[in-house]
């Protein structure tokens, strides 16, 4: 690397607990911090038992907290702005957010509005927040998002399109990573998120605008955990080794994309999500062969890079090897059992047209994809999975 080439920021959370068990500890962890938490989360968390022991420890710390369960799957804005005058109504001083990315994502939200004048319009886009935040602390229950250690909160607005608010302040204070919250995840969820944490990795590794040596070194670290450790983990969900590999993984990769931005495979996933609510990880996964496919020509080199961490024939030349490196991808996701065509989903050819424009509109990833990608491309690229 040039001197030039080596100039770069890299920001993370301050603060990471990886340690099993953790959860049932979270009073103790966050009582410095918060004295009336207020807890972001799912029914599905709720109704699984995931947060009880969370809960028990934060009334063993003698903390006032309010529970939340009303996360919804990409949070829709009406739902988050109900948690926010909740969380107001409190007197919260501190969010815990409990969950999938969902439920972190809201808790993030939260933690920079209770206090301030902003609407939740206000603050969408980069660098639009404006007051202090209240003290944060997050605990996925999947590992998948990585939204732990990111500073990005992905909302769905009230005319259906996703929308980003990134900024500093969306860095947590504290991420507690506790991988028996992850034991009971079914395959299906396993598969989807554990893609989606692999497509973080790969992205961030061949962003075009702001790769760096240490994304780069967590993303390598994050793909061999994740490659690994996948299929164990989807065919022996009780095994613990597995799942802490996939929670550090998908950490690793959380924190290299939040510094080496995510491209066109998740801009093509968005839609996805929007108009027929494929779950992220899902619609990640969907569109990774595809796109990788369509990157080659301009990634080449990294792609076979890549293709040595995941156990891809590394004979010939880069072209060759970045050609065995989505092979590998392709035969990696189909060993979990994920779907793999559009059709699965229920999309129909006649969509893809919507889908193809609302992609091709969102520049802040299509700008890190390292080929270009047109409203024509993206069409295609939707085809070729329908």
């Amino acid at each position: 690397m040039s001197g030039e080439e080596m100039n770069f920021t890299f920001d993370t959370v301050p603060n990471i607990i990886f340690e099993t068990g953790a959860a049932a500890r979270l009073g103790e962890i966050v009582s410095p911090r918060m004295t009336r938490p207020f807890v972001v989360t799912d029914k599905g968390v709720v109704g699984a038992g995931l947060i009880d022991g969370a809960l028990k420890g934060l009334e063993k710390a003698g903390l006032d907290y309010a529970l939340f369960d009303g996360v919804e799957a990409d949070p829709p804005a009406k739902v988050v702005k109900g948690a926010i005058e909740t969380a107001r109504q409190h007197k919260a001083d501190g969010v815990i957010g409990f969950g999938g990315g969902s439920s972190m994502d809201t808790a993030k939200v939260i933690a920079c509005l209770i206090n301030s004048t902003q609407s939740l319009e206000e603050i969408y886009g980069i660098d639009q927040v404006t007051a202090p935040r209240v003290p944060l602390a997050l605990i996925p229950t999947t590992a998948g998002t990585g939204s732990e250690v990111t500073n990005i909160s992905v909302i769905t607005t009230e005319d259906d399109q996703k929308v980003g608010v990134l900024g500093p302040q969306l860095y947590a204070d504290l991420a507690v990573l506790d991988a028996s919250l992850t034991l009971s995840k079914p395959r299906h969820v396993t598969s989807a998120t554990g893609i989606d944490a692999m497509v973080h990795a790969i992205e961030a590794y061949t962003t075009k605008l702001k790769k760096n040596p240490v994304s780069d070194a967590l993303a390598t670290k994050a793909l061999a955990l994740l490659s690994a450790n996948i299929q164990r983990a989807c065919d022996t969900p009780d095994d613990i080794e597995a799942r802490e590999a996939m929670l550090l993984g998908a950490m690793l990769a959380g924190q290299a994309f939040a510094n080496a931005p995510c491209a066109a495979v998740h801009a093509m996933a968005y839609p996805l999500g929007v108009h027929f609510h494929v779950p992220h990880g899902l619609a990640n996964s969907l569109m990774l062969a595809p796109v990788l496919k369509f990157n080659i020509p301009a990634a080449a080199p990294l792609y076979a890079e890549l293709g040595d961490i995941v156990g891809a024939d590394g004979t010939g030349d880069f072209q060759m090897r970045a050609e065995s490196f989505v092979a590998k991808m392709v035969e990696i996701c189909a060993a979990t059992g994920v779907k793999s065509r559009l059709s699965d989903v229920g999309v129909s050819h006649n969509v893809l047209p919507k889908l193809a424009e609302d992609a091709a509109k969102i520049e802040r990833l299509m700008k890190n994809n390292p080929r270009p990608v047109t409203y024509d491309d993206a069409l295609a690229l939707y085809t070729e999975v329908l």
